[in-house]
């Protein structure tokens, strides 16, 4: 199954026919991508299921629409267990950045977190999930980001990179962190889902 947000509406593109959601469903193959767009135009529909009978090979054709930006952040935990976060540009989220030519997604997500929130002793623990979204500048393009868990001990004062729109950055606790996600992107919201069901799963 394949997620892609385009602000807070969905495309769902799976091969089972099991129906999770109340959007409207299509085959893969009966739909156009400029029809896909059309459809969440309109303020009535949430989301759109697409049903693949190949889902690799129509996630590729799916992908062939848009320009593909690679990028790759970071989900850090304290000793506390708190989450780093920032505020960007009046939206609270997660360090992430482009991967630049010749990085690994691992180097490139701790490179960003580095730079983001002016911290250091990053520990990479394992690769979360993948989020995908569109977004128009330029063209088309379909962001893909590679989300990590990472670990800090770092207890010095961290900076925000206010030339990239970032004014705070801090960890928060669960607390926090539910009135955080009111003000977040739906994508970031899969990635602390995501983190929550592992740490239940490592109990």
């Amino acid at each position: 199954m394949y997620k892609v947000f385009i602000n807070d509406k969905l495309i769902i593109i799976t091969s089972s026919s099991q129906k999770e959601n109340n959007f409207p469903a299509y085959s893969f193959k009966s739909i156009t991508f400029d029809e896909i767009l059309a459809q969440l135009k309109s303020k009535e529909i949430k989301g759109i299921n697409l049903y693949s009978a190949d889902l690799e090979t129509d996630w590729k054709s799916f992908c062939g629409n848009m320009k593909v930006i690679p990028a790759a952040g970071g989900l850090v935990l304290n000793a506390k267990k708190e989450v780093l976060f920032i505020f960007r540009n009046n939206v609270w989220d997660l360090p992430k950045g482009w991967i630049e030519k010749g990085e690994t997604k691992e180097i490139a997500a701790i490179r960003e977190v580095e730079e983001e929130c002016g911290i250091s002793n990053l520990k990479l623990i394992k690769p979360l999930v993948t989020t995908y979204h569109i977004y128009f500048h330029k063209g088309t393009k379909l962001k893909e980001t590679h989300w990590f868990l990472m670990t800090s001990d770092d207890e010095n004062k961290l900076t925000p990179q206010t030339e990239e729109g970032i004014t705070s950055v801090g960890f928060k606790n669960n607390s926090e962190i539910d009135k955080i996600l009111l003000n977040s992107y739906a994508n970031i919201k899969l990635v602390y889902d995501t983190y929550k069901k592992t740490e239940i799963l490592l109990k």
